[in-house]
């Protein structure tokens, strides 16, 4: 089934994309006076999505993204959120600065997970945001087959991993990318997961729920990594966007990045196929679809949204642009 809905944060609200029956497309910009920070929807019920602001708290939507409403956590900055397919109406969220809450009442209430406060270390810090350079929790993804494993990135100081549903948190798991972007699990197979980030070789992916970490490198001409994403059908197939650094992937028109593909553990590729060499706009999101192996998104800065069917071989642009993508998107 293809996507009819596309939502972005711009930074400075949401634009909605959404397919009519006819396949033309229409943009609505939302939130116009929040800054919204991410999104998340609940795989149990479609209908139903959350961002994540930056000092509104959570809002929540019941219609797809058409309204929204207050949903705790009022005057925080939300930077991470993770809806549980396990549990109904659980939502985690991570904040700036760096906490993690729980929700298990569709967000009506909210619980800080103490807990996290123990894995902090003092030597956490993020320049992304100027002084004081408060770290925050950048991620947070769900096992998709052990309810209780939750992982969580934090830019900059390290990703950390809880086995109890947040009661106890590790230290920073061997071998991950301490300068965490964007960390996701696999959509089926719940010791695949993956990061990009802005240390290490760029790129990292564990096969083991997240508890040790591989790096690969061979193949990548650059390490500043943003966004992951795997196959759905193909676990050991998964893609990364990568930049030179960030002074060249957060300038507009100037971010000398391309989207690389691994596949079953052999050296990196770049993939063309149509896509613009190098991408001047940083590609934000990457995204697989859970009904469709061999397809990715990529949504760039500029807005502009690309999408292939054959794992990156060749990419067509979608008919619309969101105005800006700063930088998380999701699609339903």
């Amino acid at each position: 089934m293809k996507p009819s809905i596309f939502l972005a944060t711009t930074g400075n609200g949401l634009a909605r994309a959404s397919r009519s029956e006819d396949g033309s497309w229409a943009v609505e910009l939302q939130l116009t006076d929040q800054k919204a920070r991410c999104l998340a929807s609940d795989p149990l019920n479609p209908n139903v999505i959350y961002t994540g602001t930056q000092s509104q708290g959570v809002l929540r939507s019941d219609d797809c993204g058409e309204t929204w409403r207050p949903a705790g956590l009022s005057s925080r900055t939300v930077n991470a959120l993770a809806v549980s397919r396990h549990e109904p109406g659980t939502i985690y969220a991570g904040t700036k600065p760096a906490l993690v809450f729980v929700s298990r009442d569709g967000a009506e209430h909210w619980t800080e997970l103490e807990s996290f406060r123990r894995a902090r270390r003092w030597w956490w810090f993020s320049p992304a945001e100027g002084w004081p350079f408060t770290p925050y929790v950048q991620a947070l993804s769900l096992s998709p087959t052990l309810p209780e494993v939750i992982l969580a990135g934090i830019e900059l100081g390290a990703v950390v991993r809880s086995m109890d549903g947040g009661k106890t948190w590790t230290g920073h798991c061997k071998g991950a990318l301490r300068d965490c972007h964007s960390l996701t699990f696999h959509a089926r197979y719940g010791n695949w997961v993956y990061e990009a980030g802005g240390t290490g070789a760029g790129a990292a992916f564990s096969q083991d729920g997240g508890q040790t970490w591989t790096q690969p490198r061979s193949g990548l001409d650059r390490h500043y990594g943003w966004a992951c994403a795997a196959d759905p059908a193909q676990p050991e197939t998964w893609y990364v966007s990568v930049s030179l650094g960030a002074m060249k992937a957060h300038a507009d028109g100037r971010a000398d990045a391309y989207i690389f593909r691994s596949v079953s553990g052999a050296a990196w590729q770049k993939l063309a196929g149509g896509l613009p060499q190098p991408l001047d706009h940083m590609p934000y999101v990457l995204l697989t679809d859970r009904t469709a192996p061999g397809h990715v998104y990529a949504g760039l800065s500029n807005g502009n949204m690309w999408h292939s069917a054959d794992y990156g071989d060749t990419w067509e642009k979608l008919p619309f642009n969101l105005g800006s993508i700063h930088r998380t998107l999701i699609m339903l």
